[in-house]
């Protein structure tokens, strides 16, 4: 049997007046809320890259990978308007296993796994300390601006509600990686402690 493989070509010249199409190839404005949504989340993915790029533990790593895996799944869903997603002989469109309630358990395990380690929060946070735990709360932002986005759009037309619950989980997910960072950095947490008048 013949492996056959396709090449991708980079530019295709068919967004130069503004427009992309969405999987199923409905064409819509580059600021549509699906690509500003779909966007969002790949702008988070590259943050998240950053991060896994750093000197930190293999296992982190290999969690970060998964969710850039994750993200990129979620960002297919999002490419897929509901009436696009089955085709006319009734099969799924989009033929990838999609992100679930067990992808949802998988972050709030390792979020879990993570907090064991770390002592009590007695105080918000202030971003900084080490520049690998600015990432994440770089990507934490990122990420909760994606939920705005997912949200907003699910007001125009309902998505799959594990997106939502995935992208919230995922903002915990980095917020708590990144004291767990500060921890293995031996970085101190900057506490904001707020002036009295």
């Amino acid at each position: 049997m013949k492996l056959e493989i396709y090449s991708m070509k980079i530019y295709t010249k068919t967004g130069d007046t503004g427009t992309t199409a969405l999987y199923g190839g409905t064409r819509v404005m580059k600021y549509n809320s699906r690509i500003e949504s779909y966007g969002t989340v790949d702008e988070l993915n590259s943050y998240i890259g950053l991060i896994k790029d750093q000197k930190i533990d293999i296992s982190i790593k290999k969690s970060l990978l998964i969710i850039q895996n994750e993200l990129f799944t979620l960002g297919s869903m999002l490419a897929t308007p509901a009436e696009k997603e089955t085709l006319k002989n009734g099969k799924e469109r989009l033929n990838i296993i999609k992100i679930d309630e067990s992808s949802i358990h998988n972050l709030e395990n390792e979020i879990d796994k993570m907090d064991e380690e770390l002592p009590q929060m007695t105080h918000f946070i202030l971003p900084g300390g080490h520049q690998t735990v600015s990432f994440c709360h770089l990507a934490r932002c990122v990420c909760r601006r994606a939920e705005r986005l997912v949200v907003e759009l699910n007001d125009q037309e309902a998505i799959d509600k594990n997106i939502l619950k995935y992208l919230n989980r995922l903002s915990d997910y980095l917020f708590t990686l990144a004291r767990k960072l500060s921890q293995d950095l031996m970085v101190n947490e900057i506490k904001w402690i707020p002036e009295k008048k």
